[in-house]
This record gives C-alpha cells, sequence and structure tokens, in this order.
C-alpha cells in the first residue's frame, strides 16, 4: 500500500499498511528501533517481520514513531512514543473491527514499547519481542505478563548479553497460565544482518503453530457455546412442559353449592 498517514497525538505519523480483504484477517502493529540511533520502519528487520506476518494473512502497520522519516513531532523518551503506539493500533482497529486476533511486535527499542502497550491494551493476544534491551531498560512492569509471545535474541548481540534476555524470559515464563517461547540465534548481532531469512523462519514457524492453536481453541469455544446453547433450549422446553401439566388456578374440585336452604 503507497505511503498513509495517520494522526497521532503529536502530529501526524508516516505508515506502511498491508490489508487483508476477509473481515475477520488478524491484525498486527510492528514498532521500529530506537529512533536516535537510525531506527525506522524501514529497518531490514521490521520489514521482515511485516512481511512474515502478512504472508500468513495479518492485516499488518508499520509506522515512524514521530519525529522519524516524515514523522512530525519530537523524540519524547518513550511516553511520546508509546502515545504514538497506541494511536496506531486504534487506527488499525478502526480499519478491522472484527479481527479475529491482535498482535504486536517490537524490535530493540521497539520492544520496549510494545510491552508497554501490551499491559495496556487487554485484546492483545500475541507478541513477538527482537532483541529486547533488557540491559537497557526495565522490563519488571511484565508481571504478570498477560499474553504469550516470542523472544528471539541472537548470540553475537553485543548491545544485549543473551544473558540479559535469558533471565528477562525467565522471570515472565513464571506467570500462571502464559507460556513464553526464547529462540536464540547463533552467530546474530543486534541488527541480525544476514541473518533475516532466519529470524523470519523463526518468527513464521512460532506464528503458524500459535494460529493453529488460535483456531482450534475458537473451535472448542465455539461447540462449548453450542452445547450451552442446547441446554439452555432443554430448560426452556422443560420449563414449558412443566407449565402445561401443571393444574390452572382454581381448577380444583370444590364443594356443591347446591344444596336447599333453610
Amino acid at each position: 500500500m503507497p505511503e498513509l498517514i495517520i494522526n497521532g497525538p503529536g502530529g501526524r505519523l508516516e505508515a506502511r499498511y498491508h490489508h487483508e480483504s476477509n473481515a475477520d484477517s488478524p491484525i498486527a502493529l510492528i514498532l521500529h528501533p530506537h529512533p536516535q540511533f537510525g531506527g525506522t520502519m524501514n529497518n531490514q528487520v521490521v520489514y521482515s517481520l511485516y512481511h512474515t506476518f502478512a504472508a500468513r494473512g495479518f492485516s499488518v502497520l508499520r509506522f515512524n514513531f514521530r519525529g522519524v522519516g516524515r514523522s512530525q513531532g519530537v523524540w519524547d523518551g518513550g511516553p511520546g512514543e508509546l502515545a504514538d503506539a497506541a494511536s496506531a493500533l486504534d487506527w488499525l482497529q478502526l480499519v478491522k473491527p472484527d479481527a479475529k486476533t491482535c498482535w504486536i511486535a517490537g524490535v530493540s527499542f521497539g520492544t520496549w514499547i510494545a510491552m508497554q502497550l501490551l499491559m495496556r491494551r487487554p485484546e492483545v493476544d500475541g507478541f513477538i519481542c527482537v532483541a529486547p534491551p533488557s540491559n537497557l531498560y526495565d522490563f519488571s512492569f511484565l508481571a504478570p505478563c498477560p499474553s504469550s509471545g516470542l523472544i528471539v535474541n541472537g548470540d553475537m548481540d553485543r548491545v544485549v548479553p543473551t544473558a540479559s534476555v535469558v533471565e528477562m524470559a525467565a522471570k515472565v515464563k513464571v506467570q500462571k497460565g502464559i507460556k513464553i517461547s526464547h529462540e536464540v540465534i547463533a552467530g546474530a548481532n543486534h541488527f541480525f544482518e544476514n541473518k533475516t531469512e532466519e529470524l523470519g523462519n523463526i518468527v513464521g514457524t512460532y506464528l503458524d503453530e500459535r494460529m493453529v492453536q488460535f483456531e482450534l481453541d475458537r473451535e472448542r469455544n465455539k461447540e462449548r457455546e453450542r452445547e450451552r446453547e442446547r441446554e439452555r433450549q432443554r430448560q426452556r422446553e422443560l420449563e414449558r412442559l412443566e407449565a402445561q401439566s401443571a393444574p390452572s388456578a382454581g381448577s380444583g374440585s370444590g364443594g356443591d353449592d347446591d344444596g336447599d336452604d333453610e
């Protein structure tokens, strides 16, 4: 799709959007790396994630944070960028109000913003975190983490050591009912140079598995709802039959009122 402009809280936001025609197609929002270190929506990892989601039938949105590219505004250190992301998700949900599931993905700094948005938006069902800077930003707010997701980093990342990401993933994993998968790509640096194809394969496999499980769960939920409706119908029919068989008021036999008066 050609260049798209979204109205954000700090001005217009430059974006790109891939649209799926199915009314209930899933949606995904992708957030780029640190704006002050060259991060844009055209980052190769962002681009790879964008097409990985699109190839699986998602309607996908990526955009430039305030002050990046043709987006208006100036760097805000986090709060403004979070507001930008919230506005982008609002736009995506307005375009696809019947989306069957909602995902968010981030790269480096974008993961920190993505996870904060995740905590504020219960409709987000899954996430992809690529190279989360857990040694530079506080991710302790992910307790408990409300959604299952995938964390990926490279073992040659000199910006974010693998040990830091392992510690972050381990802390999130302990939350009840949530499953966090963690993959480490051998030889990958912070920018996944020459490793974007491998990254795309890992993310794609994870999405395939999650979407299969999502459809199974959705069908089970539909069947449970159908069973509940059948039970309600049986109960209504039972109540109707009981009402028909019950004696009507005043229908009982009374005494003989034809006696002679004295």
